[in-house]
């Protein structure tokens, strides 16, 4: 098997968290059908941190590719986005503080390149309640 090609560093600041409580849940995959739920992605990268550090995530190295990012401020410390109906009740994020409408932003409007050098990206919470 083939070594994956040399990529960089992903890294993420955090800004906008409205508490210190419960953690963050992160992903980061280069799956668009995976995207914003990681879950069905075997090669996502996922960190579980607590919010109160939260405001620096370490991906790590990352082949090349396309990626995406998304955040959840799980407050209640349960593992998953709580919703109201269909509206979150805890924070999120996501890479190129991609546009929120009537759901989750689609993988290209959050996606960013790995090419080889290292990337640090700014990742906006934001909360509807």
């Amino acid at each position: 098997m083939a070594a994956a090609p040399v990529g960089g560093d992903v890294s993420v600041t955090v800004t906008g968290l409205r508490s210190a409580k419960g953690q963050i849940l992160a992903c980061l995959t280069a799956r668009p059908e995976t995207f914003p739920n990681c879950d069905k992605d075997p090669h996502a990268r996922k960190l579980i941190v607590p919010a109160s550090g939260a405001q620096h995530l370490d991906f790590g190295p990352v082949p090349r590719g396309e990626y995406a990012i998304a955040l959840v401020h799980d407050e209640n410390g349960n593992g998953k986005l709580d919703k109201r109906l269909i509206i979150p009740r805890e924070g999120f994020g996501f890479s190129r503080d991609a546009p929120v409408r009537m759901g989750p932003p689609d993988f290209v409007d959050a996606a960013f390149g790995v090419d080889g050098r290292t990337v640090q990206l700014a990742i906006r919470m934001r909360y509807m309640f």
